[in-house]
């Protein structure tokens, strides 16, 4: 069959073969583009599912990380509290047998000298627990502040007559100079005599015997501003950057006898920011002396601080008194004290039998060791209360010093809460303000 002349319908359908065949090569193209970003994306995936595995892994690692660290910090605060308390039961009677052989008629000269050691080095035990165990509170979170209203001069009168005995004794100057007007004060007044306490104490510890100390506050744009500086040993260049860390000492010679735990001024800072001020220290090297200064702000608004109107031991009662302690140092220590001063005591050893003798009436006043064999005394006192002795008084001792011990104490229905080793003149004043409504 002839092909017309001029028909082109062959050409036309082998152009649209060609145009089929560079279609389906492009389109081949493109399924190997797409595959190899497809392979790129899996790699991607791949990469980004072992990232969030990772991040998994992580995450459970730092929290148990962190339930490990919270579990070993409160661990530590555990064995610091009972540590305390194992180390002051020990404390209580030395300190008790230090105020008898004080109060001892006509004792020669060379034992009133060894009741000051006695007491002084007993003093200084305690002020070491105290501020270890505040140092773990701090880094808890456990302190509570109770503000009220105070005098400066009371405050600073307080923090020197507790660092005055070691002053005294190391033949130191102190010199105090403060406002002459009155000056109030907002904040809580035991912590506030700790921190002014504590660094008069840290001056006295690197001043040399006979060295001065110069105590001095002044009020400047509406705050407290107060200095305590020293001749002493100074601070090393590369100690003062830290010396208000946890655990920082500078160096220490062999020929001091006094030394510390390094925790006392870390104390002073925490203390001193819990009530919105600051403090820094100064020293112009080693044996250049030392200078700290505290910034606090004075309240807006004040008001006259309370009077404080707490019984004097002088004019104290005489009581019949049940002393239950199983300790045997502690509990005879005790009891020549208080018959001493003219009470009539009854003693017990356990909580059972503490409890029995309470319960017969024949007793004023109850001073009861919380730490008891057979019953302790939380329920020895709870089961007291809901007796015939719901109207004793009743003082607590005990080495726990935690904030939550003394509360609890209070709940179970005693009125006070004393820590050991209890200083005899606080027993007495604690015995007084209990028994002063009777």
């Amino acid at each position: 069959m002839d092909v017309p002349e001029g028909d082109d319908s062959h050409d036309d359908a082998g152009t649209d073969v060609a145009r089929l065949q560079a279609r389906v090569a492009m389109l081949h193209e493109e399924v190997r583009a797409l595959r190899q970003v497809s392979s790129q994306h899996e790699g991607l995936v791949t990469q980004l599912r072992e990232a969030n595995q990772s991040l998994v892994l992580a995450t459970v690692s730092a929290q148990t990380q962190h339930d490990q660290a919270e579990a070993a910090n409160r661990r530590q605060n555990e064995f610091l509290a009972m540590l305390a308390h194992e180390l002051r039961n020990p404390l209580a009677p030395i300190a008790m047998a230090a105020t008898l052989l004080e109060r001892m008629p006509d004792a020669p000269l060379q034992l009133r000298q060894l009741q000051g050691v006695i007491g002084r080095q007993v003093d200084h035990m305690a002020r070491l627990l105290d501020d270890l165990l505040d140092a773990a509170r701090i880094s808890s979170g456990k302190i509570r502040l109770a503000p009220e209203t105070m005098l400066l001069s009371d405050l600073i009168a307080q923090a020197v007559e507790t660092i005055q005995p070691r002053i005294a004794e190391r033949r130191q100057a102190l010199t105090v100079s403060v406002p002459e007007q009155p000056v109030l004060l907002e904040g809580d007044p035991v912590r506030l005599a700790q921190v002014f306490s504590n660094l008069l104490a840290n001056a006295s510890k690197f001043t040399r015997d006979e060295g001065s100390i110069d105590f001095s506050a002044w009020l400047e744009n509406g705050a407290l501003e107060v200095a305590i500086q020293d001749n002493g040993s100074g601070i090393a260049a590369d100690v003062l950057p830290h010396i208000f860390d946890l655990f920082t000492q500078g160096p220490r010679s062999l020929a001091r006898s006094e030394g510390g735990l390094g925790v006392g001024l870390s104390v002073v800072r925490n203390l001193v920011a819990m009530h919105g001020g600051t403090v820094r220290a100064h020293s112009d090297g080693l044996d250049c002396g030392s200078r700290f200064h505290v910034t606090l702000p004075l309240p807006a608004q004040s008001r006259p601080p309370a009077i404080n109107n707490r019984p004097k031991p002088g004019g104290m009662r005489l009581c019949r008194i049940l002393l239950v302690e199983d300790n045997i140092d502690a509990r005879l220590t005790l009891e020549r004290l208080l018959k001493l001063e003219g009470h009539a005591v009854g003693t017990a050893t356990n909580g059972t039998d503490g409890l029995a003798m309470a319960s017969s009436g024949d007793y004023d006043l109850l001073i009861c060791d919380i730490g008891l064999p057979e019953m302790d005394g939380y329920e020895l006192i709870r089961r007291l209360r809901k007796t015939a002795g719901a109207g004793l008084h009743a003082i607590a001792l005990s080495g726990y010093g935690q904030p939550e011990d003394s509360a609890r104490a209070l709940a179970a229905g005693f009125d006070r809460y004393l820590i050991k080793p209890v200083d005899g003149e606080a027993l007495l004043r604690a015995l007084a303000e209990v028994t002063s409504d009777s």
